[in-house]
């Protein structure tokens, strides 16, 4: 009786051992993005940079925004609000799409001693054209007061985004991904 039983115990444990355990299935992230939807900011500072250009483009797996300015860029602030505003008067600009990003430079859009313009787009509720995006709806420029420029980024829906900064001796771009879907 106890060889039988050790036997039965023995082809238990080697049974135990044979069949494959089925693993969890984890969705793999999109397009192997891994960012969030957080705000994403870095330390304002004196800076001597001003707003030149903006632009956008379209990425198989998001779009991109990118802010180029004349000089080292000391400070920035990306995040969903409820609405943005003009700069200096506080109005509300509504945008198309279903989530608005606010950007701020730190970052003025004229020469701080001369008072010249250093971007002036013709039209501030359109600043690029982002007809037929996946993610983007609208980008308008909401003004410059104080040294600081902001601007308003109309989306598709509040998704994952990114920002980081691409600098040379003396220019400097804030790029801005926000992705098609999570």
């Amino acid at each position: 009786m106890k060889k039988l039983l050790t036997a039965i115990a023995g082809a238990a444990m080697a049974a135990t051992t044979l069949v494959a355990v089925p693993t969890s299935a984890t969705a793999a992230p999109y397009c192997g993005l891994v960012w969030g939807s957080l705000a994403e900011r870095s330390t304002f500072v004196s800076t001597t940079a001003t707003v030149r250009n903006v632009r956008a483009g379209q990425h198989t797996c998001y779009d991109r925004l990118v802010i180029d300015l004349r000089g080292n860029l000391r400070g920035y602030d990306v995040r969903y609000v409820t609405a943005v505003y003009t700069e200096g008067q506080g109005l509300r600009v509504p945008l198309l799409g279903a989530a608005d990003l606010r950007i701020i430079v730190n970052a003025p859009s004229y020469n701080i001693n001369t008072g010249a313009s250093t971007y002036s787009p013709s039209n501030r509720n359109n600043i690029v054209n982002v007809a037929g995006y996946r993610t983007f709806r609208q980008a308008a420029f909401l003004g410059s007061f104080e040294g600081q420029s902001s601007f308003g980024l109309g989306v598709r829906a509040r998704l994952p985004f990114r920002t980081f900064l691409l600098k040379d001796a003396t220019t400097t771009r804030l790029v801005i991904d926000v992705a098609h879907r999570w």
